[in-house]
């Protein structure tokens, strides 16, 4: 038997799956059980461990003993070992999502040169690649006769115009050191593609869609004929929109006058000014800000059901609005700026836009709000029924629209593992 283990590793989260692989029908390799750990530096750490088949039994628990994720890895092989039987030399290969790729634009077995590369690259994705190191070399130690091989999210962007990936600073300065626009969420990106490709009868090479996958992390992307042609993320994923944690795109001075000794004032003074280094700002941008910083929860539900939003199309906005109403609007306003730029980018010829990621998938008032402005360049205008009952919906592919024959308005159930472990099953270099 040849399983495909497939883990992805987020910034206080581990979510793997296990996939069975056939050579008579590699694309499709069969899944047969799942796990999530979520919590794991803010306990109590939750795990949930699942089989596709119903005579196993399911289990939903809180364990002490994970306290990062390398031992949350241990966890799952141990209820692996007792609860499916699964013989550890049967998994062959381990799929390990990694944000940041830089210059690696398609998977690599992990060897010590490939380990290196990607910890270098650390400090641009440091709420992902560090965990995905960690259960790297975990799946090394615990299961040394299986390839581990890394799925980049910035491979998809591989090929971005030069003219958008291009930062207009000094270009001996960009080229030596790697500054350029790099994109992420493409695992997540390559899955929607070719599940709307599937849904809509098209081939993906022809598919024209403006993405959303909007989780804790959030981005959007722009793809023309089955390639992507923009995306809101660049160098890291700070930029573009705003995340649970994550500022977005800001004035790039802002963070030097919102360290200042001075509270009252920007100013240049240099008696009041303080020495920001990278690190310091990196962490302020990527853990001290987006949604958590505004309302003090990064739980985007619990914002949306504190929110008003039954006067989104009031452009009017009082200062004194509450901070989940300010929240709510702050991300409806980053995900229409971009939502129209890409519409222009694609000159207006757009099969769908499509909502992904937890809570693009899960957030029927975010995506009635951008139903309802986006329906002036086209889209279908949303269905409330089908809106409200996505969740209850067991397709991949789930469409809100009003079926007017518009350009369609569409919820994707994204899988970032089951894309891994396709990716992985197809790879004829990786089974010889």
């Amino acid at each position: 038997m040849s399983l495909v283990l497939a883990v992805n590793a987020g910034s206080s989260s581990l979510k793997i799956s296990l996939f069975r692989r056939t050579t008579d029908d590699a694309a499709n390799p069969a899944l047969l059980l799942s796990s999530s750990t979520s919590s794991i530096f803010a306990p109590p750490t939750k795990f949930k461990f699942s089989f596709v088949a119903p005579q196993h039994r399911s289990l939903n628990e809180v364990v002490d003993s994970i306290h990062n994720h390398a031992s949350a890895f241990t966890h799952f092989l141990d209820r692996l070992k007792e609860e499916a039987s699964v013989d550890p030399m049967d998994i062959k290969h381990i799929a390990h999502r990694v944000v940041h790729g830089g210059d690696y634009i398609s998977p690599v077995i992990i060897s010590e040169e490939s380990y290196h590369h990607i910890k270098r690259l650390s400090d641009l994705a440091p709420l992902h690649n560090g965990s995905a190191l960690s259960v790297i070399k975990s799946a090394i130690r615990a299961l040394p006769h299986a390839k581990s091989i890394a799925f980049f999210d910035s491979a998809f962007h591989k090929d971005l115009p030069t003219h958008v990936a291009t930062y207009a600073i000094n270009q001996q300065v960009a080229q030596e050191r790697g500054l350029k626009k790099y994109g992420f969420h493409g695992l997540s990106y390559a899955f929607i593609l070719r599940a709307v490709a599937a849904h809509l009868n098209k081939a993906p090479d022809t598919l024209n869609i403006i993405a959303l996958h909007i989780g804790s992390g959030a981005s959007m992307c722009a793809i023309r004929n089955g390639q992507s042609i923009d995306t809101s993320m660049g160098l890291t994923p700070l930029s573009g929109l705003p995340g649970a944690t994550r500022a977005g795109d800001i004035d790039a001075s802002l963070i030097f006058h919102y360290t200042s000794r001075s509270p009252a004032r920007m100013s240049h003074d240099p008696s009041i000014s303080k020495e920001v280094k990278v690190t310091e700002a990196e962490d302020i941008l990527n853990f001290k800000s987006g949604w958590k910083a505004l309302t003090g929860t990064a739980d985007f539900k619990e914002i949306t059901e504190n929110a008003d939003t039954s006067t989104l199309s009031d452009v009017t906005m009082t200062r004194t609005a509450d901070p989940n109403t300010l929240a709510f609007r702050i991300m409806l306003d980053r995900i229409l700026h971009f939502a129209g730029a890409y519409h222009l980018a694609l000159h207006g010829d757009v099969d769908a836009l499509v909502f992904a990621g937890g809570v693009g998938e899960r957030s029927a008032e975010l995506r009635r709000a951008v139903g309802e402005a986006a329906a002036c360049l086209g889209f279908a205008g949303i269905d409330e029924a089908k809106n409200s009952q996505v969740n209850d919906d067991e397709g991949i592919i789930v469409d809100i629209g009003s079926g007017d024959g518009k350009k369609r308005m569409l919820v994707c159930h994204t899988d970032e593992q089951l894309e891994m472990a396709r990716e992985c099953s197809l790879a004829n270099e990786f089974w010889v």
